[in-house]
C-alpha cells in the first residue's frame, strides 16, 4: 500500500513538472500578491489540480469529511472564509499524507432564513397568510430562491484558494438527502428516542415558531422593559394583599398562581399612607420603600405558612379555573430574594419554572397550560380587553388598566439583556408548546464517553467547553411550526393514540396505497 501511494504521488509530481516549468531565478523585488494568487488559481484550473489529486488517491485510505452547508440565500462573509480556510488546511494535510479526501460542497436549502426572505417579499405577517395562500405555493416560492447566490459562492470560495467540489455538491432539498434523514429518524424512533411532549420553549412571534436554545443565544439586546409591582388581595381579607414584581406585564392576564420560597421569611406590613397591609419577603421591603417611616411590620412568617392561601385574580378571564385549584399560593424553590418582592406571579403557559410548579401542584395538565395567544403572539378573544393585540404592545394597555383598577402600586422600568429572534429581530417570549423531542438525556452518558475517545484540537475543548455542554444536554426539540423543510415522517391519529413512522419513500408508497409515488422534492415538501 505504501509503495502504491508513493508511486501515485510521484506520478502526480511528474505530471506537474510536465505541465509547466517555473523559473525561480527571476524574482521581482515588489511582488503583487493578489495578481500572483490569480495566476496560481488559473494554473490549478489549467491542470485540473484538485480533481487530479482525487483521481490519483482514489485507492488510498479514506479520510471522511462532511462540510457543514451554508445557506445560499445570502453571500459569504468573513466567518465562512475563516471556517472554510481551516477546513481546507485540514483536508489538504490528510490528502498530502496519502489519504483520499472527498470534499463535496453542501447547501442548506431549508428553514427560517429562506422563509423569512419570502415572508418579507410577499409581506406575510402570520401563519394564517400562508395557509390562505396555500402551502404548495408558499413552498414553491421558497424553492425559487434557495440557490439565488450559488454562482457568487462558487466564485468567492474559489478565489480563497479552497479546493472543494461544487460540481458534485449536495443539497438538503434533494430527495435522496431528505429520504436519508427519514431513515435516520426512523432508527431513533425504533429505539424509543422520539416522543411528543409539552415544554416551555423560546418562541419567535415574528417567525411563528419555537427556536432552539442555541438560536436563542445568538441575539441578545440591552433594552428597557417595564418593571411593575401589582397586588393580589387575599380572598379572606381584601385589605391584605400579596405584592408581586414582574417585567412581563403581558403575562399577567394568564396568571394562575403565586409562588413563595418555603424557607424565606415574609412580613405583613402596614402601609401608613393607604392603611393597607402588604405581604412580601422581609429582605425585599426595599422594593417598595426607601424610608422605614412609611411602613410598620406587624407580622412575620415563613413561606410555608402562606402556601394554599387564596387570592383575588387580577382579571376575570379564566375564573372557571379556580375549581382546578388556581389562584392560590404555591411553594417553589426557584423563588429568590435577589430582586422583586420574593413572591413570583406564575403564568404556566409562559415560564418554565411556572409551568413545572403549577403542573406539580396539579392546577394544570400538560395538554392545557393556558396559552391565550395565537401563533403570531396576539391575544385571543378570551382575553377580551386586549384581544388581537401583540403581547409586547399590550404591556402599556395592561398597566393602564391595572392602574385604573387599583392593582398597580409601582410602575417603573428596568434595563437588561433580552433575547431577540435572530431572523425577525422581534423580542422572543417563552411559551408552552406541544413539540416533538429527541430523548438526548437517555443517551447523554454515551455521548460523554464517546467524546473522550475523540481527538480534539485544542485538547482543552474536549474536557472543557464541549464536555460541559454534553453534561448539561437536554432533550432536543427538533420540530418547528413552519412549512419549508423536511417533513417529520410521523403520521398520527387525531387523539395521538396511534402513530406510524415512515423511513423511506417506498414505505410511504406502500402504506399510502399510491402505486407510483413521484420522487421529486415537490411531493415530499
Amino acid at each position: 500500500m505504501i509503495q502504491r501511494i508513493q508511486f501515485k504521488i510521484q506520478k502526480f509530481l511528474t505530471f506537474l513538472s510536465m505541465a509547466q516549468k517555473t523559473d525561480f531565478t527571476n524574482v521581482v523585488e515588489r511582488p503583487n500578491f493578489p495578481e500572483e494568487e490569480v495566476r496560481i488559481l488559473k494554473y490549478w484550473e489549467q491542470i485540473n489540480a484538485f480533481h487530479k489529486q482525487l483521481e490519483l488517491t482514489k485507492d488510498c485510505p479514506r479520510f471522511t469529511f462532511y462540510d457543514g452547508p451554508p445557506f445560499a440565500t445570502g453571500l459569504p462573509h468573513y466567518g465562512h472564509m475563516c471556517a472554510g480556510t481551516i477546513k481546507d488546511v485540514v483536508c489538504r494535510y490528510f490528502a498530502m499524507n496519502g489519504r483520499y479526501v472527498e470534499r463535496r460542497f453542501g447547501w442548506d436549502c431549508h428553514g427560517l432564513p429562506v422563509e423569512h426572505e419570502i415572508d418579507k417579499t410577499l409581506k406575510i405577517q402570520h401563519r394564517g397568510d400562508i395557509l390562505k395562500m396555500g402551502i404548495d405555493k408558499y413552498n414553491h416560492e421558497c424553492r425559487s430562491i434557495v440557490m439565488r447566490y450559488a454562482s457568487e459562492w462558487r466564485r468567492i470560495i474559489g478565489r480563497t484558494g479552497r479546493w472543494i467540489d461544487f460540481d458534485n455538491d449536495y443539497k438538503t432539498l434533494d430527495t435522496s438527502f431528505m429520504e436519508s434523514v427519514w431513515w435516520v429518524f426512523k432508527q431513533m424512533w425504533e429505539k424509543g428516542l422520539v416522543y411528543r411532549g409539552c415544554k416551555v420553549m423560546p418562541y419567535s412571534n415574528g417567525c411563528s415558531t419555537v427556536l432552539s436554545n442555541f438560536e436563542t443565544q445568538q441575539n441578545y439586546k440591552n433594552v428597557w422593559d417595564p418593571a411593575i409591582v401589582v397586588t393580589f388581595p387575599l380572598v379572606k381579607d381584601e385589605k391584605t394583599k400579596f405584592v408581586a414584581w414582574t417585567t412581563t406585564p403581558w403575562t399577567l392576564p394568564s396568571n394562575l398562581a403565586l409562588a413563595v420560597h418555603p424557607d424565606l421569611v415574609y412580613v405583613k406590613l402596614l402601609d401608613k399612607a393607604s392603611n393597607t397591609h402588604y405581604i412580601l419577603a422581609e429582605s425585599r421591603i426595599v422594593e417598595l420603600y426607601t424610608d422605614a417611616k412609611l411602613y410598620e411590620v406587624v407580622e412575620k412568617f415563613k413561606g410555608t405558612d402562606l402556601v394554599g392561601t387564596e387570592y383575588v385574580p387580577l382579571f376575570n378571564y379564566f375564573l372557571e379555573r379556580k375549581e382546578q385549584g388556581c389562584y392560590r399560593v404555591l411553594a417553589a424553590n426557584f423563588v429568590t430574594s435577589d430582586d422583586g418582592t420574593g413572591i413570583v406571579h406564575c403564568a404556566p403557559g409562559f415560564g418554565d419554572d411556572d409551568y413545572k410548579a403549577c403542573l406539580k401542584a396539579g392546577i394544570i395538565v400538560p395538554s392545557d397550560p393556558l396559552v391565550p395567544i395565537d401563533s403570531s403572539g396576539r391575544f385571543l378573544e378570551s382575553v377580551k380587553d386586549f384581544s388581537g393585540m401583540q403581547v409586547k404592545e399590550a404591556d402599556k394597555e395592561i398597566r393602564k388598566l391595572l392602574k385604573t383598577n387599583g392593582r398597580l402600586i409601582k410602575d417603573g422600568q428596568v434595563q437588561h439583556n433580552y433575547p431577540y429572534c435572530w431572523r425577525s429581530q422581534t423580542p422572543l417570549i417563552y411559551k408552552a408548546v406541544n413539540c416533538w423531542f429527541i430523548k438526548v438525556t437517555s443517551i447523554k452518558d454515551k455521548l460523554v464517553v464517546n467524546n473522550k475517545k475523540a481527538r480534539w484540537v485544542p485538547q482543552s475543548i474536549q474536557d472543557g467547553r464541549f464536555n460541559n455542554w454534553l453534561d448539561d444536554a437536554q432533550d432536543w426539540c427538533f420540530s418547528r411550526n413552519r412549512f419549508w423543510g423536511n417533513p417529520i415522517p410521523i403520521w398520527v391519529s387525531d387523539d395521538f393514540e396511534e402513530s406510524v413512522c415512515i423511513g423511506s419513500i417506498e414505505e410511504l408508497r406502500q402504506l399510502s396505497g399510491v402505486e407510483k409515488h413521484h420522487r421529486s422534492p415537490q411531493r415530499i415538501h
